[in-house]
């Protein structure tokens, strides 16, 4: 009886350590395929950050114009804040592109 515990016991650490040995390669692949996964989304990524920046310009074109039409006196600070959206827009899809690729 005894002799057939120790047998088991000795199966089971057996199977625990091949088990363990052939679980090592996995984990590299599926961290490969997740950064491929994740760098593949960065260029539809930066385009559409590039069109909701011109999207953002042409309102505010709009919104600067009529002000200035108006003749309202705050249309170089409207003009400014736009200005700096579209800015801050481009360079941030740019940097982290850059930053992650």
């Amino acid at each position: 009886m005894e002799k057939q515990r120790k047998k088991l016991l000795l199966l089971g650490l057996t199977f625990i350590a091949v088990t363990g040995a052939f679980a090592q390669g996995n984990g590299t692949a599926g961290i490969n395929e997740a950064t491929q996964m994740v760098t593949s989304y960065f260029e539809p990524a930066t385009q559409l950050i590039y069109a909701i920046g011109a999207v953002v310009g042409l309102i505010g074109g709009v919104k600067v114009y009529n002000k200035f039409s108006s003749g309202d006196p705050d249309t170089s600070k409207t003009a400014a804040s736009w200005f700096g959206a579209c800015i801050f827009l481009i360079v941030a899809a740019t940097i982290l592109r850059s930053f992650f690729l």
